[in-house]
């Protein structure tokens, strides 16, 4: 990982999947909870578990929860925070600044989206599935934007040679391709058997990405 890497993500990445049964350790009570959330949003996504759950699952009491967090609903948008905290810094970590081309910088952060719901669906879920106002909370907002900042970054790299006025809006088409991983990640990368293609998510993504680029002028029909 880049050493640029947010705290919060570093110690997500190190100690979600490391969580004791005994339940938290050096009284961190706060972070403790938010990884017992994730551990049972996981298992029975972010609508299908209490309060009293995660507490159970912390090694606390009930009442110990609300030293830290309001209701269910804040102990998940910190979940979902630190979620956009370490999907931000996969994706930075993948666009490299646009190296070593702005194509494959681009094609990278579609990569990074699927590793990243595969090695996180606690976070993800509670990033995607919970229900959660950006709006309501200023924190998970700026997360949230600074992850989708990176892709509106490698679209307007990719853009650049197009004329100003012939330019489709970078945000508009890293929207969609947002929207195409995110869609591939859904049918083809989660857990269900049952929705599994004949085709690898990665290929589908990768072909996606180019039959769309390709359509907008971003890269030539003999490229790639």
């Amino acid at each position: 990982m880049p050493s640029s890497m947010t705290s919060t993500a570093k110690f997500a990445a190190g100690q979600i999947s490391g969580m004791s049964k005994r339940g938290y350790h050096h009284g961190n009570l706060r972070q403790a909870l938010v990884d017992a959330a994730l551990i049972l949003i996981e298992q029975k996504g972010p609508t299908g578990f209490t309060l009293a759950e995660a507490a159970k699952t912390a090694g606390v009491t009930p009442a110990a929860v609300y030293r830290h967090f309001g209701g269910r609903e804040e102990l998940i948008a910190e979940g979902a925070q630190q979620g956009y905290d370490i999907f931000a810094d996969l994706m930075e970590y993948a666009y490299r600044d646009g190296k070593p081309s702005a194509l494959a910088a681009f094609e990278a952060t579609g990569r990074a989206y699927l590793a990243f719901a595969r090695k996180y669906p606690g976070h993800y879920q509670a990033m995607f599935e919970s229900g959660l106002s950006l709006n309501a909370y200023p924190d998970l907002n700026l997360a949230a934007t600074r992850a989708q900042g990176v892709l509106t970054r490698a679209a307007d790299s990719l853009s650049q040679h197009i004329p100003a006025d012939k330019r489709p809006p970078s945000a508009m088409f890293s929207a969609h391709i947002w929207a195409l991983s995110h869609g591939v990640v859904e049918l083809f990368a989660r857990g269900n058997p049952g929705a599994k293609g004949q085709f690898p998510p990665e290929e589908l993504l990768e072909s996606g990405i180019g039959i769309y680029l390709r359509g907008l002028g971003l890269i030539p029909p003999d490229d790639h």
